[in-house]
Order: structure tokens, then sequence, then C-alpha cells
């Protein structure tokens, strides 16, 4: 027991030399055991190269964002990083997108030749369409390092994208399908957090999730507000001033309806509002966990949309896909089953010996006591 309270209290005395032999010992270990060469080879390609793949087949899935298409045929959603398409009435998945590349929240061009989407396929989070007529042709519209996207939309006439850029506090953007350096549609204030971007029928108005701050501890209600701005006066304006908060709005393509997200209690429901009267009700309550007291960086519920005769809003909730009638009827569940093989990134593991003598000799102590004895 001496033994060991002499090599306890020789660590504590010397912590600053305990510390700088410790680092360099595992430099000297790195550099005998790395090929550093390799390292910085892979740094420069990314995306990583897969080292496993594991095969899933699945009926559910968590936090989906999901669209349909113009002709209402077929749902695009995303599924564990990947996008993937049904057919309207439901069935197997076909896969648009694979690889080491986190893809999510898909939005069909107007013309439904083109799905929007966002990924980190060339290391920072940027803006991407995939034609589907060729899906190995994607265009890369945002090419910035460390900007970050959370999600996206195109504007009516299919030639501009309004994506909601930065981290923390993203601001509404607009570029040109064909890509360059955008237009800020919002830039202040600087504290102003501004997602899940949707397009009114018209063109003129965007909606959006809004709120002051990326988020914070022991938030109080109301947290987010859904905001509108008009491109055509440049001016920002809140339509809602819900207690519960109000966020991820979408639009019918009438102009007649606007659903949102918003919290009553401790749950999380669906609010349909009347566009031309204001008047609001519960078109699905409760669905799933919303996620204000986050970053929410894949948005504050996942996207939904309506299908094209506005019937119906068709949105993620509880792993499955629903069909819900704006008329209050009884939802209607959209099966799906997804079957791939999910690449991943190589094990990561150190093998680190562990010794069973009964004397050792510490490295790493806290709030050592030494006895009055000794």
């Amino acid at each position: 027991m001496g033994f060991i309270c002499v090599l306890l209290l020789s660590t504590l005395t010397n912590p600053a030399d305990a510390q700088k032999k410790r680092s360099s010992d595992f430099i000297k270990f790195y550099s005998d055991t790395t090929d550093t060469n390799e390292i910085e080879k892979k740094s420069k390609s990314l995306p990583l190269d897969p080292g496993r793949l594991i095969s899933i087949q699945s009926s559910e899935a968590t936090w989906m964002s999901l669209d349909v298409s113009p002709d209402g045929s077929k749902i695009a959603f995303d599924f564990m990083g990947d996008i993937y398409e049904i057919p309207f009435s439901g069935g197997e998945a076909n896969q648009l997108t694979d690889g080491m590349a986190f893809d999510s929240h898909p939005r069909y061009s107007p013309d439904g030749k083109s799905l929007l989407y966002v990924s980190d396929a060339h290391g920072a989070d940027n803006l991407y369409y995939i034609n589907l007529e060729d899906t190995s042709e994607v265009t890369q519209v945002t090419k910035g390092k460390n900007d970050g996207y959370a999600s996206g939309e195109w504007t009516p006439d299919g030639n501009y994208i309004i994506g909601a850029k930065g981290k923390g506090t993203p601001k509404l953007w607009m570029y040109h399908k064909d890509g360059g350096r955008g237009t800020a549609l919002i830039s202040s204030p600087s504290g102003l957090k501004t997602t899940d971007p949707a397009i009114g029928h018209e063109g003129r108005y965007i909606y959006f999730s809004q709120r002051n701050g990326s988020w914070n501890y022991n938030a109080q209600f109301p947290q987010y507000q859904i905001g509108r701005y008009d491109r055509e006066t440049g001016e920002r304006t809140s339509v809602t001033s819900r207690y519960g908060s109000a966020f991820t709005p979408v639009l019918s393509s009438d102009g007649k309806w606007m659903v949102y997200g918003s919290r009553f209690e401790d749950k999380t429901g669906l609010v349909l509002r009347d566009m031309f009267t204001g008047s609001e009700k519960w078109l699905a309550y409760p669905v799933q966990r919303d996620d204000m007291e986050s970053q929410a960086t894949l948005g504050v519920l996942p996207a939904m949309s309506f299908t094209p005769d506005n019937e119906n809003l068709i949105a993620s909730y509880g792993g499955k896909i629903h069909s819900i009638p704006v008329n209050g009827g009884q939802s209607k569940e959209i099966s799906f089953n997804v079957t791939t093989e999910l690449e991943m990134g190589p094990e990561v593991l150190f093998k680190y010996p562990i010794s069973d003598e009964k004397e050792m000799i510490a490295t790493q102590i806290r709030d050592a006591v030494p006895s009055p004895d000794g």
C-alpha cells in the first residue's frame, strides 16, 4: 500500500511532467505505428471509403422528411442518410442515392424531373439535385466548405432554390439552379434563426420557421413562430403568435391551406390554417416529438407535403408514412419497405493491454488524499 501511495504522490507533484511524458509517448507510438502519408492522402480524398456493409430491411423509420411528386405518382423520403422513392400507393422502395454521404430532405422540382436534397458528399452540407431520368447525373448547387444547410426548396418556376444556410442561426439564401454565389434574402438580425422554407404558389412569399438564437437550456414557450418573407419588398413579418410555438410550414398549391407543427401540453401536433380566413384547427394530434429544444439541424419537424389535389397531407410519424385528409377524415398508412446495404466507415478499435498485476502506476488520478499515517 505504501508503494502505491508514494507513486500517487509522485504523480501529483509533477502533473505537467507526467502529462508531457504521456503526450510524448503517444506521439512516438503514433509515429511508429501510423503511415502519416496515407492519412494525409485519405484526408484529401473525402468522402471516406467504406470499410463495412450492414444489411438492412425495414418497413419503419425515424424522422423521415418526404415530398410528393408533382403528378402525385410517387413519394420521395430520406432513410438513414440516403434518398428513396416509392409509388404513392406504397411498396418496395427504390434507392436513389447511396454511399458514405448523409443525404436528406428531398424536394421534387416543379416539373418532377429533378430531386433537390441536402448532402455532405464533399465534406460539408450543401445543396444538390439529382436527375430522376438519369440518377447518375447529380448537380451540386452550393459549394461551401463549412456553411451548412438544413433544408431547401424550389421556387415555383423551377429556376431557383431557397436554402437555409449557416450553422446555429441559419439564414435564407436564394441560388440559381445552375449554381453561383447566391443572394442573401434575410441577413439580419444576426441572432435570428430561419429554417424550413416553404414557398407560396405565386412565388412571392416564402414562409419559414423562425426564432431568436440557435437554442437554449430551460427553454420557455414560445420557441418558434412562422415568418414570411416578401420577395418583392424584402419585408419580413410574423404570421403566427402561438404559445405552443409554430414551425415547419407546408403550403397547398392552391394557396388555401398551410399546415405547421405546434406543441400542446407535452405533445406535438399538426395545425391546419385556412389562409383566406385565418381560422385554425388541429389536423393531427399527437404526431411525434419535435426538435425545438435542440438545434434542429434536420428541421424542427420532418418535411411534409400536400398531394397535388390538396385534399391530403402526407407526413411521417410513428415510424410510418401517413395520408391525412384535410377534411378531417381518418388517416391512412402508406406502407414502404427498404432493403439495402448501408455503407459504414472502417471499425475504429484500439487494443490496449490490461494488466492483472497487484501493483500499478496510476497515470491519471483525481482528488487523491493520503492517509494521515502515510
